[in-house]
């Protein structure tokens, strides 16, 4: 915890050296929202400057999903483009490129996995058919044993997890017809809130990595325990883990390849870990966190955060350390101060989903070196908050594979007014040729964000070495 807080100071330092900029210059939490939105717009969130509850009341602000309006645009920064990749597809999320260049597609609503295949010179989807269909709510995807060289797909539905046999690592289902398949996982829990599960392996691939979100809010209904039964509790499923309709939720649980039988849990208190991710050059499993509602609309903020295994990251007593849900108050004093900072929090609210680290492999569509070893993170847009946010992707910055706590607006552009938007980004993937893709659940699209480097002017590559 020590080593962690005291890189977070040393990253200040050299993010301050390097761009010549201090945290102070980021912009404020507060009275953020999509109208401040510009691609480069620098953010970052003082997990200790947070508000109290309730400094603003709580807002029920979904918003209306229009068709893209005829002179609608996305905004990137200089030299890159943005265009259509796919469309006509059913709510959009997770995707995964194949070594053939195939890109598989769950469509959770629609319960069904597709595979894009791209036209030959690989800038839009030449054919779309079904790999897999009558799915239970599928949405984390993996490739295993590793993605250069996949025997197996494996799918996490909401209740179980399956896998796919692939044909020399290329997807041979037939279009129209369910998919023969293993079940790997038998039961995950389901129901309630929080529908997704994904999923990830290890580096060395021994680990099967689920992430699965909690049943509610903030446990309102938990039953309560005496301290002697929460012991005993916490012994077997982990520090900080819930109980009654919430076990094994709010966690990310982790699987034997081997012998997948009864889960262990990884790491606890995550609300809603929507995305696992694991960083290329460190190993380390990060976890995308959508976070509370109904404390006010800068509660609680959002987060990418690496896991620490047995960790505990709050929920649902305690948020970013030892900020108490007052919901709660009083009911796990014995958890006071050791629930873990995260390493990046968003705007609250922001629904947080996917998160890519980006390699920059060589490619005519490569970005710029210095993004090399950042991430992308998805912001599916807000609901609970007077002003809206998100509905954007974001840049989030990485020193020698450090986080600096900071984030960046890379693409926006799809709110049309306080009321009405035209895009919700869910899932990213980076193609061979270096671009980007991303999906779009309300707009049943994916795009495709490719760089035009200048004339006469090559990438210089950032150093990950360290």
């Amino acid at each position: 915890m020590l080593r962690r807080v005291m890189t977070r100071i040393l990253l200040t330092v050299v993010v301050g050296l390097v761009t010549g900029r201090s945290a102070c210059d980021a912009a404020p939490m507060t009275l953020e929202d999509w109208h401040q939105d510009v691609p480069g717009r620098v953010h970052r969130i003082d997990p200790d400057a947070l508000p109290p509850p309730y400094a603003t009341a709580s807002s029920a602000n979904a918003p209306r999903v229009v068709p893209r309006p005829q002179n609608a645009s996305l905004s990137v920064p200089p030299h890159f483009r943005v265009e259509v990749f796919a469309s006509g597809l059913t709510g959009p999320r997770k995707l995964l490129v194949a070594p053939n260049g195939d890109i598989f597609v769950s469509e959770t609503a629609a319960g069904r996995i597709s595979v894009l295949h791209p036209n030959p010179d690989g800038t839009a989807a030449a054919t779309i058919r079904t790999f897999a269909a009558g799915l239970t709510l599928p949405f984390g995807l993996a490739f295993y044993p590793d993605a250069a060289r996949p025997r197996w797909l494996y799918v996490a539905e909401t209740n179980r997890v399956i896998r796919f046999r692939l044909d020399g690592g290329e997807a041979r289902g037939e279009s129209g017809h369910p998919a023969a398949f293993d079940v790997v996982v038998p039961h995950l829990p389901a129901g309630g809130a929080h529908i997704t599960r994904d999923i990830a392996f290890s580096r060395d691939g021994r680990r099967l990595f689920v992430s699965v979100g909690s049943a509610s809010n903030v446990a309102e209904s938990m039953p309560k325990k005496s301290a002697a039964a929460i012991v005993s509790w916490e012994s077997a499923h982990g520090l900080g883990a819930a109980w009654g309709a919430e076990t094994d939720r709010a966690d990310v649980l982790t699987f034997d390849v081997a012998a997948p039988t009864a889960p262990k849990t990884y790491a606890t208190g995550l609300r809603n870990c929507v995305s696992l991710t694991v960083q290329p050059t460190t190993g380390a499993l990060w976890c995308t966190t959508n976070e509370r509602d109904q404390l006010g609309d800068d509660l609680v903020p959002d987060y990418s955060t690496r896991l620490e295994p047995g960790g505990f990251y709050g929920w649902p007593w305690y948020y970013f350390g030892a900020h108490a849900d007052p919901r709660l108050a009083g009911d796990r004093p014995d958890l006071e101060g050791k629930a873990l900072v995260p390493d990046v929090p968003y705007q609250a609210h922001s629904a947080a989903l996917d998160m890519l680290f980006y390699t920059a492999r060589p490619g005519p569509a490569a970005f710029p070196g210095d993004y090399a070893g950042d991430a992308f993170v998805a912001l599916h847009g807000s609901w609970n908050r007077a002003s809206r946010t998100g509905y954007k992707l974001v840049r989030v910055r990485m020193v020698h594979g450090e986080p600096t706590g900071e984030y960046e607006d890379f693409l926006t552009g799809f709110i049309i007014d306080d009321g009405t938007v035209w895009g919700r980004p869910v899932g990213l993937a980076e193609l061979a040729d270096g671009s980007l893709l991303f999906s779009d659940d309300a707009g049943n699209s994916v795009y495709r964000v490719a760089y035009e480097p200048p004339l006469g002017n090559a990438p210089v590559l950032k150093d990950l070495s360290h």
